[in-house]
């Protein structure tokens, strides 16, 4: 796999993690305001945004394992960077969501 492959992959996981991250941070604002609804439904759709992102970080792991080299550039760590933190914010706004439904 080619840096630009990785690169373009990098790209859609960046941009999946991107969509979560809003739809999270848009689910506390919800919740803040009592509209738990609606902030059900910010989750879900992160949730689902987060499934897309960790498919294509799949696709990166699968072509390593597979013995294809993969060129890992700044757009692939970063990718990475920003799953993994978007992850972390999921966990951190599940807490305090049911903070706000008390």
């Amino acid at each position: 796999m080619t840096k630009e492959e990785a690169s373009m992959i990098g790209f859609e996981i960046v941009a999946y993690s991107g969509d979560a991250r809003s739809k999270l941070l848009l689910a506390v604002e919800n919740a803040k305001t009592g509209n738990f609804d609606k902030c059900d439904q910010l989750i879900e759709e992160a949730n689902a945004c987060l499934v897309d992102a960790h498919k294509s970080q799949t696709e990166l792991l699968q072509q390593e394992a597979r013995g294809n080299h993969v060129e890992v550039g700044f757009i692939t760590v970063h990718a990475q960077d920003h799953l993994m933190t978007t992850l972390l914010l999921k966990d951190i706004i599940s807490t305090l969501i049911d903070v706000y439904k008390k």
